[in-house]
């Protein structure tokens, strides 16, 4: 079996929550790339892979077949056309770029190269929301009507570098929590996005970007979909989830605000960032003990409401309610693997490619736009 050679670059959180998947026997990390020596010296332990203190130097590496793009935002576009033009491979975090130039430009780097650009992670690589897609596809309970998304975290108040709170540099909730909720909508209506209704939430000036939205979306096929997002710390709804968390991982529902206290402690933000990181003394590595999911979804369908759950997807049906469980994740977010390795191995088109994360920033860009505007946006 064909093992895939991944070069690594950036070192930090979205890293950190994907490396378990790079346990695969299908892929091999060979080499990372990160300005931080303490990174890369934890890189280089528990890998056994080389070290690079650029990304320049990671995509100059010969041993390096796909590279895997987890820097912050702003680097996203400069970095795949590098890699494309290396002649590599290109997973890349969402969300995929920051305009839709750079989004352009990155999949025209990939198709002039003749490389494969799979965009990920986001959510809707989820096994309990592919599964819902399949209950779909069978028919069973007629067509999705509408869809209800709902997500409350505490994600404003984690530990931020300034641009992640600079809207422009790509931070707040839009650029960094609607690209999952979105690309989980757009997978399972089945249609194009054809208007976007969106309201933002600005409420802390001491974190100067959005932290909530309430959007309405209109697809081509009829399916309407309401998308609700609030990073500001209070409310969970992992309530909602059993107390499970986004990473799969069991929540303790009384260690609640512990995030606004980190911040309030007053140790400097950038160095309770630091030390939490991959490669700092406090990281941890996050330990899944179901699926992970982005919040509460319920797919309405003209016989049936279907809902990923951590454990499978509930089925309220005109006469049943069930539970179609799927097993325990066997290695986290499998998912991701699974398709890059399909569309670099196999030559499978990939469903998370250039051209759909492309889309789905269209639709994060019009949601910030209608907000700013206060009037509907069509596509």
């Amino acid at each position: 079996m064909k093992k895939l050679k991944i070069g690594v670059a950036g070192l930090g959180r979205a890293f950190a929550v994907t490396a378990p998947a790079f346990r695969d026997p299908r892929v091999q990390v060979v080499a990372g790339a990160d300005p931080r020596p303490e990174a890369r010296r934890r890189f280089k332990q528990e890998y056994r892979a080389r070290v690079f203190p650029t990304v320049e130097a990671l995509c100059a590496d010969p041993a390096v077949e796909v590279v895997y793009i987890a820097t912050p935002h702003q680097f996203h576009a400069s970095q795949a056309r590098l890699a494309c033009a290396a002649k590599k491979h290109v997973l890349v975090e969402k969300p995929m770029a920051l305009t839709l130039e750079d989004c352009r430009a990155m999949n025209n780097a990939a198709r002039d190269n003749g490389v494969q650009l799979v965009v990920g992670h986001s959510h809707s690589f989820d096994a309990p929301v592919l599964q819902t897609k399949k209950i779909i596809e069978r028919g069973t309970y007629g067509a999705v009507r509408m869809i209800t998304a709902l997500d409350f975290t505490d994600f404003l108040y984690r530990p931020r570098r300034p641009e992640e709170l600079s809207t422009g540099a790509g931070g707040g909730v839009v650029f960094n929590q609607a690209a999952h909720q979105v690309d989980i909508v757009r997978l399972l209506a089945g249609g194009k996005v054809r208007s976007v209704r969106a309201h933002t939430g600005l409420w802390d000036m001491a974190r100067p970007t959005e932290g909530a939205y309430s959007c309405l979306l209109n697809f081509d096929n009829g399916v309407v979909a309401t998308l609700v997002y609030s990073g500001y710390a209070h409310f969970d709804s992992d309530e909602f989830m059993g107390w499970i968390g986004e990473m799969g991982q069991k929540k303790d529902p009384k260690a609640y605000g512990l995030a606004r206290k980190a911040l309030a402690n007053g140790k400097d933000e950038l160095s309770i960032k630091k030390a939490r990181n991959y490669g700092g003394p406090e990281f941890r590595q996050s330990k899944a003990s179901a699926h992970q999911h982005f919040g509460v979804f319920v797919v309405s369908c003209e016989e049936a409401d279907l809902r990923p759950l951590p454990t499978g997807v509930m089925i309220y049906g005109d006469r049943e309610k069930r539970l179609e469980r799927l097993p325990k994740p066997r290695i986290p977010r499998a998912e991701v693997i699974d398709e890059l390795y399909g569309a670099v191995a196999e030559g499978q088109p990939p469903l998370h490619s250039g051209e759909s994360a492309m889309a789905t920033l269209q639709v994060c860009l019009a949601m910030l736009e209608s907000a700013h505007r206060q009037k509907e946006i069509v596509l």
